[in-house]
């Protein structure tokens, strides 16, 4: 090799004739001591990095959201374990297995950390473990990856230049009211997780809180076979989701408030009109509907006019 010329340069035939250097991927650096939190493919599993990939096949102990998704990660890309520990970590062993892992870091240990598929800690059991290693002084890095939430922010067509990641609604009526209510206040586009089978009731709670006309898309089974994007009004959604198998995992996408068209003045023309042919509730939701105003600033409006005619 010529001197001055780099090891990880190899030559090639340039068509006008002579060799062209072409620059290859360094060699992976050693894995230093530490927490290694790794993610991992949401469906394909050719999307996992070299990085990752690197990580898996030194770290001294590898600790799963599931074992049994981590070995077959391992196998599909022939990483053997060779006699290294592969530890469950979820929430129902956290304050077990916390102790444990930090114990191995303590001794210097390298530990990679993998979800159940993305990015780890992302609605995830992993932050706990993560936020004791930090607060006990230990080494904590990550070798990014995929991410369900950011996939279905880039397909869904809506802006992403400010974007919120409120993860699971609450499952109680009362906290899920008010959570719900909330999503507007960040200005920004929505990313939120939510189960097939609820996916409908969720759907008809954010056309009642938000308005029906707001535009959003439904994201499901992320670079898996079956992927399948669902983009329209939440009304559309809500009206469509009977239509949505009832498994696989769901990321909605919500658009923003957008500063409503119409005036004060045009909402009670509105109003009146409705009020003149329909109940109280039923004109509140049409004017909402139709002007883009959530529901719930509606029903109270056509009440005081509606009293007062």
């Amino acid at each position: 090799m010529p001197e001055g010329e780099s090891k990880h340069q190899l030559q090639k035939s340039d068509p006008a004739g002579g060799e062209v250097p072409v620059t290859a991927a360094p060699a992976a650096a050693a894995l230093a001591p530490g927490l290694h939190l790794v993610a991992t493919p949401i469906g394909t599993a050719r999307d996992i990095t070299l990085r990752a990939l690197d990580t898996l096949r030194t770290a001294d102990v590898i600790a799963a959201e599931d074992t049994r998704t981590a070995r077959h990660l391992m196998e599909i890309h022939g990483i053997a374990l060779a006699g290294r520990p592969l530890l469950a970590y979820h929430d129902h062993n956290g304050a077990e297995m916390r102790p444990r892992l930090l114990g191995f870091l303590r001794e210097g240990r390298r530990v990679a950390y993998v979800s159940d598929a993305g990015t780890p800690l992302v609605a995830d059991p992993g932050y706990q473990l993560a936020r004791a290693a930090i607060d006990a002084g230990l080494p904590v890095t990550a070798a990014p990856g995929p991410s369900a939430s950011l996939v279905a922010l880039s397909l869904s067509g809506l802006p992403s230049d400010r974007f919120l990641f409120a993860g699971f609604p609450p499952s109680q009526a009362g906290p899920r009211k008010t959570w719900i209510a909330g999503l507007d206040a960040a200005g920004a586009t929505v990313i939120l997780f939510e189960s097939p089978k609820r996916i409908k009731r969720l759907l008809g709670e954010l056309c009642e809180s938000l308005g029906e006309t707001r535009q959003a898309a439904l994201c499901r089974e992320l670079t898996k076979r079956f992927e399948e994007v669902r983009r329209g009004t939440l009304a559309e959604l809500r009206d469509g989701a009977d239509a949505v198998p009832p498994k696989g995992e769901i990321v909605l996408v919500v658009d923003r408030r957008h500063e409503r068209a119409a005036s004060d003045a045009d909402i009670d023309a509105a109003l009146q009109e409705a009020l003149g042919r329909l109940r109280v509730k039923d004109a509140a939701a049409e004017v909402a509907a139709r002007l883009n105003v959530p529901r719930r600033d509606l029903y109270q409006r056509a009440l005081a006019l509606k009293e007062g005619s």
